[in-house]
């Protein structure tokens, strides 16, 4: 089915972004819509599916970690459908809430956390497999500031740490411990970068070729990689794309700053 009918069918569900992870927007959100249109009637809360989704995560841990890799990639997939259909009800319905949000950040985070550890146990890299974890997630946490940041260049800023009480209260108190200080770290860099740069060249620099590929490092891909991995018995392979993430990185870097420089011309 074409991209542009994919995006048609699941426009009133679909999260609005200036860019396209191909694997989430091309399969599995499709197949989380279906799941959507089950759930919506029952009226069954977004965040009851975050949490089911985490818990259908850690289990897939704990296949990993036995060596169960077959079984464990199936219930990663599930999780990556859960993943994209708690987002989906959530717009679908109107029950977009602070709670999904921050609920939603940690449980994947907490997810990966005990994948990356049975990663290491199953294989026995267990430094390369902490490496790794922490490859992905710089990668992850690139990728959602440098969409925030793109979005305020162009008037669209949002805030990635809202004000929340009771039960959200506590996990935005947990977001600002774990993810705060990396957001705050790559928005500093950035604005270094650009201290003395006119509007046209921070455009430059914050550009859309970026977020595309960035996205293409997105949760759902990764996991459908590493599903992937496991399905062949080659979860160390996925390991080392996890540090090579990271890595990227770098010449992804070096070409905002051409873009930024030749912008002067």
């Amino acid at each position: 089915m074409p991209a542009p009918v994919v995006q048609r069918i699941l426009a009133p569900s679909r999260k609005q972004r200036p860019s396209f992870e191909v694997v989430c927007e091309l399969v599995f959100r499709p197949i989380a819509h279906l799941l959507v249109l089950l759930l919506a009637p029952l009226r069954v809360p977004p965040p009851a599916v975050v949490v089911t989704a985490a818990t259908t995560g850690i289990g897939a841990a704990v296949l990993i970690a036995s060596h169960h890799y077959a079984a464990g990639a199936l219930l990663l997939v599930l999780k990556t459908i859960l993943d994209n259909a708690d987002g989906q009800l959530a717009r679908a319905t109107n029950q977009i809430t602070v709670l999904g949000r921050y609920l939603d950040s940690e449980s994947d985070l907490l997810v990966n956390a005990f994948v990356f550890a049975a990663l290491g146990i199953a294989t026995g890299h267990l430094a390369v497999a902490a490496i790794s974890f922490l490859c992905v997630t710089l990668a992850l946490g690139v990728d959602f500031n440098l969409e925030r940041l793109y979005r305020a260049e162009r008037g669209e800023p949002f805030d990635p740490m809202p004000p929340a009480t009771g039960i959200a209260g506590v996990l935005a108190h947990i977001y600002r411990a774990v993810y705060a200080p990396q957001d705050v770290w790559i928005e500093r860099y950035c604005e270094r970068r650009l201290r003395r740069a006119t509007p046209a060249q921070r455009l430059a620099y914050h550009d859309r070729a970026t977020l595309q590929l960035l996205a293409n490092f997105g949760l759902s891909t990764q996991l459908a990689v590493l599903s992937a991995c496991l399905a062949f018995d080659t979860p160390t392979l996925y390991l080392w794309l996890g540090i090579g993430c990271a890595v990227t990185l770098i010449p992804l870097e070096l070409r905002r700053g051409r873009r930024q420089a030749h912008s002067r011309l």
